[in-house]
């Protein structure tokens, strides 16, 4: 299957640009071995590349760029199929940035067609040859440092785990994670997870109830929750609970519920957020933005958890206003690695940012992961990297420090 693929990348200041020509002349040996084309680019900081040819060869050759040395934050900003190749001749050329003008490179480019229409009439591939040239998504190519530029240092403030309170008896428990800041080395908030009593995830919990029953057990798990954060002691800390949409349109009461479980566990409505999964259909609109209102005029916090993962996330931004959402672990996982992933995670937080909506990402478990959110402007973090959850407790935080300054 003939395959393109494009990616770009920061060059490393130990390779003299002068030895470009060298390692083009090396790859276009490799390259037309393999049958795989290659057009780069280069503007003395950044290297942008096509290759194209048989799937397997173009795949083998990326890898064997991604371990190279010369340069580093490689991105892959485009993978696609095609029925004819964009460029005729295998091997590999190079465009080199600062000795030509922006229009004469992309007409060179240009000329190097096979196909009379396919690089003039919508060509994705040539667009992204426009952008680079022009440097009109320059302010987003993120430089981050290797990951082992920083070690993780636990703070040892680990809550043991609590019992319940004697008159508590129930089916299920929670674990506690924090979400946390770590430039600024803070605990934000700690999510209740909800888990057997055996320590079980929610999948098990959920296990073999059907209908209203999945709805009565999720509300009513919430005292559980509330019982065991006053249990372990959490303070003013904000609290964050998870909460089927339909349970609010399911369960009339619900709301009247989770305000008399917060005061009977010595918490108040403004340190709690529910969070909606968005992965759930909301089928009755109308019903769960009347309860959603009723929890805000409380003095509840409202999130969207694992947004750009579900069904309508940008109709619920639109339609209750969330404090806060929480950027789902599909669009966040290898994020530095990912064009496609990049844009539409920036775009999520431009959109938040001009509705005064906070951002977190959760399911972080790779500081490069971190570093690149990091500089996308994403403050606040949840995961493995930081703090695994804490059955029935609360974990210590491993807080990020560069290891320069150790």
């Amino acid at each position: 299957m003939l395959t393109t693929l494009i990616y770009r990348s920061h060059i490393c200041e130990h390779f003299p640009p002068h030895d470009l020509k060298e390692m083009v002349n090396a790859a276009n040996l490799k390259n037309g071995q393999a049958d795989v084309t290659g057009i780069l680019l280069f503007n003395g900081v950044h290297f942008f590349q096509l290759l194209e040819g048989p799937e397997e060869s173009v795949f083998n050759i990326y890898q064997r760029i991604c371990e190279d040395s010369r340069h580093y934050n490689v991105v892959e900003v485009f993978c696609d199929f095609a029925p004819h190749r964009r460029f005729g001749k295998a091997g590999m050329e190079l465009f080199d940035l600062r000795e030509y003008e922006r229009e004469e490179v992309l007409q060179s480019v240009l000329n190097r067609g096979t196909s009379k229409y396919q690089l003039i009439y919508d060509d994705r591939a040539l667009q992204f040859f426009r952008t680079f040239v022009e440097a009109t998504e320059k302010e987003n190519y993120f430089e981050i440092p290797p990951a082992d530029s920083w070690a993780f240092v636990s703070d040892d403030n680990s809550v043991q785990s609590a019992s319940l309170p004697a008159e508590i008896t129930t089916e299920c428990s929670f674990a506690f994670q924090p979400i946390v800041d770590p430039l600024a080395q803070k605990t934000v908030s700690l999510e209740a997870l909800i888990r057997t009593s055996s320590g079980e995830g929610s999948a098990a919990f959920f296990s073999g109830l059907e209908g209203d029953e999945v709805y009565k057990a999720d509300l009513k798990s919430k005292k559980t929750a509330f019982a065991l954060a006053g249990a372990i002691n959490v303070g003013a800390r904000t609290l964050s609970i998870n909460l089927l949409p339909m349970t609010l349109v399911r369960i009339p009461e619900a709301v009247n519920f989770l305000l008399e479980e917060i005061e009977v566990n010595g918490l108040v409505p403004e340190q709690i957020i529910v969070e909606f999964t968005e992965n759930e259909v909301i089928s009755r609109l109308e019903e769960f933005t009347s309860a959603v209102r009723q929890l805000k005029a409380a003095g509840i916090r409202v999130a969207i958890d694992h947004f750009g993962g579900g069904f309508a996330g940008l109709s619920l931004l639109a339609q209750f206003q969330p404090e806060r959402i929480k950027i789902n672990r599909e669009l966040i996982r290898d994020v530095h690695k990912s064009g496609p992933r990049q844009a539409i995670v920036r775009a999520i937080i431009q959109c938040c940012a001009s509705l005064e909506i906070m951002v977190s990402a959760v399911g972080v478990e790779k500081p490069e992961e971190w570093m690149w959110l990091e500089s996308a402007g994403v403050s606040h973090f949840q995961g493995h990297l930081f703090a695994a959850p804490a059955f029935e407790g609360i974990p210590a935080v491993c807080w990020p420090e560069m290891l320069s300054a150790m």
